[in-house]
């Protein structure tokens, strides 16, 4: 018959996460890691379910927006494996400097900082063959060890889809404000959408808005729209999920210029429909991210 064990157990202490060997202590909280330490008030993450909607289009007109409306802005171009904000910036033969253990971010405009994995390849032609963890790394390199000096906005332009990246920015940025999902008005597209914001739901984050881009097409000869892409899927997937609808962006030959020419569409002052739509629209996304 096996002894009974009688020795009094010691009671348990509660865990305050300080111990060396503690991998909450190193990690942070439920075993994530930890923030990077960046001076950021509000970090905006710019997510759509599918490639070719225009999610780098939003991204750069809403950081120049901000930066215009007298934000310091910093613009984070996270899609490694085709970046593309450089290019619409009249940026991409910079490269990227150091000021001691520094990374210098390119300087657009004296509020508007950008970074982008597009300033370290060698050409544009090269591809980035990373898989999950060096893409985790770099993330947090172009968080903590850049030099992005007091920030308003961290505007985060990311890869189509919900996997590494937008993870890793939910998990280590600080003060994440939410996320604004693009898409166009098929089908097809706002299927997608509609996985983007439950992702970001799943993170307990909230949708900052639903941007329409391509919504219907301006005709260059006669003015006319065209519904080429359809029209009011980005709406009627706000109203689905109950979040705001920031506004509908047409199909423009003079928004694909400006992105080819590396001038923000947003800086075309004009009277045409397609200019008051993105400035609307951007005023509507500054209103919803400021309130």
């Amino acid at each position: 018959m096996a002894k009974k064990n009688t020795q009094k157990q010691a009671p348990e202490e509660e865990c305050k996460n300080e111990c060396s060997s503690c991998a909450s202590a190193k990690t942070g909280q439920a075993g994530l890691p930890p923030k990077a330490n960046i001076d950021v008030k509000h970090v905006i993450m710019v997510l759509s379910g599918k490639g070719g909607v225009g999610k780098s289009t939003v991204s750069v007109n809403l950081a120049y927006a901000l930066s215009a409306h007298g934000f310091k802005v910093g613009l984070l171009d996270l899609d490694m494996h085709g970046p593309n904000v450089p290019k619409m910036l009249g940026i991409e033969d910079h490269k990227l400097g150091m000021t001691g253990k520094k990374i210098e971010p390119v300087r657009v405009t004296g509020s508007l900082s950008v970074i982008s994995m597009a300033f370290l390849i060698p050409d544009t032609s090269t591809p980035i063959i990373w898989r999950g963890p060096m893409k985790m790394a770099a993330i947090q390199q172009f968080l903590a060890d850049v030099n992005w000096g007091p920030l308003d906005y961290l505007v985060v332009d990311l890869p189509p889809g919900t996997g590494d990246e937008a993870l890793t920015i939910a998990q280590i940025a600080p003060n994440v404000r939410g996320a604004v999902i693009v898409t166009t008005p098929q089908d097809v597209a706002t299927l997608d959408a509609r996985k983007s914001a439950k992702f970001i739901e799943k993170l307990g984050l909230p949708v900052i808005g639903v941007v329409e881009n391509m919504s219907g097409m301006i005709c260059p000869h006669c003015g006319v729209e065209i519904e080429l892409f359809g029209k009011g899927g980005g709406k009627k997937v706000a109203e689905e999920l109950s979040v705001p609808f920031l506004g509908a962006i047409p199909l423009d030959i003079e928004m694909r210029k400006a992105g080819d020419e590396g001038r923000p569409f947003i800086i075309r002052r004009g009277e045409s429909q397609t200019w008051k739509s993105v400035d609307l629209l951007m005023e509507e996304l500054i209103k919803a991210v400021e309130g």
